[in-house]
């Protein structure tokens, strides 16, 4: 009988710091490699919008690569977040770690279909489980924006957006941003 490795948070500890991203998600040891320009450029515009518009309405921060600990064996780090005071001042332990969802988690799609296949399915699958009110995929290949918005069902697709469309939330009151100048 096979038995396979069960990774959790403190495993994290002994891997090597050599610009790898390691997540884990359901015990499962996720390695991702840096991300290309293009990736950390729409992060990089959407973070600049958001704490822009965070600061001017006082509700929430923004982070980006955030350590999220959902349990020892659910332990990841999405591109970006935004989670209102009231929730951040709850869930940041010590060590500056979210230990539950955010209400708004970002991922920008890395190239391969196993990195793609861990965004759409596996992530989104636990954001759903654990509380996450949005989920939005980036694709800067496409130059898309995927909306996935809570309901009863999880986090089912809602929108896609593309370079000619404004971007916004209810989440966010009066958050707009051009999704052409997220991939500027």
């Amino acid at each position: 009988m096979h038995q396979s490795t069960r990774w959790q948070s403190a495993d994290l500890e002994l891997l090597p710091d050599n610009g790898n991203r390691y997540e884990i998600i359901d015990g499962e040891l996720l390695v991702t490699r840096a991300p290309h320009w293009d990736h950390q450029n729409a992060i990089l515009n959407l973070s600049v919008a958001l704490v822009t518009w965070s600061r001017s309405s006082g509700l929430g921060r923004v982070s980006v690569a955030p350590g999220v600990i959902f349990t020892d064996d659910d332990n990841v780090i999405p591109d970006l977040v935004w989670i209102s005071n009231g929730r951040l001042a709850r869930v940041l332990d010590e060590s500056g770690h979210l230990l539950a969802a955010p209400e708004l988690v970002v991922e920008v799609l890395s190239a391969g279909t196993d990195n793609e296949r861990r965004d759409r399915e596996v992530k989104r699958k636990l954001y759903a489980i654990r509380g996450v009110q949005e989920y939005w995929i980036i694709d800067w290949r496409r130059q898309q924006i995927e909306i996935f918005r809570r309901d009863s069902n999880g986090l089912p697709l809602v929108a896609t957006l593309f370079c000619s469309d404004v971007l916004s939330s209810p989440l966010l009151p009066n958050f707009q941003q051009s999704v052409a100048e997220v991939f500027s």
